[in-house]
């Protein structure tokens, strides 16, 4: 866990770089609010508390959670995902170990469907960088903030599904400023980012190389079809890989050795769920970004998974491995 969290660190950074300190705010509401809610569940459970609470599991939980909710996103709001997450993805399935579903996500997907306008607002990439102040009035404020018009508005993947809906054209779309090269601009360095943190947890053994190969594989072989018929109606491969969550689903959520299935070939063909169904959300869904929505249907569908890609052991038939 302390890997994970230190693999993140290069992410965080180029936020704060691009976007202000507003995530800083964003991690620390999320912790404490995780820790809080993690030992009051743990007294309740009458679990040791010195030994759970200092695992780190929900620190992890409490930043990937923060790290996909907006800078901008009300403290209220943080505290329902998080107390979603803890208390309904993790402690009431039995905690640690026992989640069928990625609570992080359980989370996200919570506020997303009851809070959809109070976390879809993001800061611009730009010179009106909101300082610490006017994240702390946006965030602790009961009604939204002063101000928070002028530094923010959708974000890059919100801007082109809502363009496309507007039937104009992906050439059009990407003359706006909010633009980079290869995604969202700022949004794409963050995403490199955190690909550099993945490939640090790659070197480091905490994770392997098949779930997050195969989510970009997916993702990327789906929009890559689309973007051969039409390029003027999908969005590029590119576009797809270094905008919104991709590469913080695929290194950092997926990974999840709890909900992820356990064997090799599995976990080729869930990261392949995962992308696939992304993009399949990303294009046609309700939801600009369907990377939450693609993990926990992949969680849902992981021992099923796990059972039809399990290996066959020495002596055993094959009618006896189908039992």
């Amino acid at each position: 866990m302390a890997r994970v969290c230190l693999a993140l660190v290069p992410a965080l950074i180029c936020n704060i770089w691009f976007f202000g300190w507003g995530i800083v705010i964003q991690c620390l509401l999320a912790v404490t609010f995780a820790l809080l809610i993690e030992y009051i569940m743990l007294v309740f459970r009458k679990k040791p508390v010195s030994l759970f609470i200092t695992d780190g599991s929900v620190i992890v939980t409490a930043l990937l959670f923060a790290l996909t909710v907006s800078r901008c996103t009300p403290w209220w709001v943080s505290g329902s995902g998080i107390l979603f997450a803890v208390i309904f993805a993790k402690h009431l399935f039995g905690g640690l170990g026992f989640n069928p579903f990625n609570p992080a996500m359980a989370g996200y997907v919570f506020v997303m469907l009851c809070f959809p306008a109070q976390i879809n607002i993001f800061p611009h990439a730009a010179d009106m960088m909101p300082d610490v102040s006017q994240y702390i009035n946006v965030v602790f404020s009961t009604h939204g903030g002063a101000g928070v018009d002028a530094f923010s508005g959708a974000s890059p993947l919100n801007n082109m599904k809502s363009q496309l809906g507007l039937m104009a054209m992906v050439s059009e779309i990407r003359t706006n400023p909010m633009y980079g090269t290869l995604a969202g601009k700022g949004y794409e360095i963050v995403n490199l980012a955190v690909l550099a943190g993945g490939v640090m947890l790659l070197f480091m053994g905490v994770i392997r190389w098949r779930i997050p190969v195969a989510v970009l594989t997916g993702l990327s072989v789906s929009s890559m079809l689309f973007y051969f018929y039409d390029a003027e109606t999908y969005a590029s491969p590119v576009f797809h890989l270094f905008a919104g969550g991709t590469m913080l689903a695929a290194f950092f959520i997926a990974t999840d050795p709890v909900t992820a299935p356990a064997t090799p070939r599995g976990c080729l063909y869930y990261g392949l769920l995962i992308g696939v169904v992304a993009f399949i959300i990303r294009a046609w869904g309700g939801y600009p970004d369907g990377f939450a929505f693609a993990v926990l249907i992949a969680n849902s569908a992981s021992p099923l998974i796990a059972h039809y890609t399990r290996p066959r052991v020495l002596g055993e038939l094959p009618h006896e491995r189908q039992r």
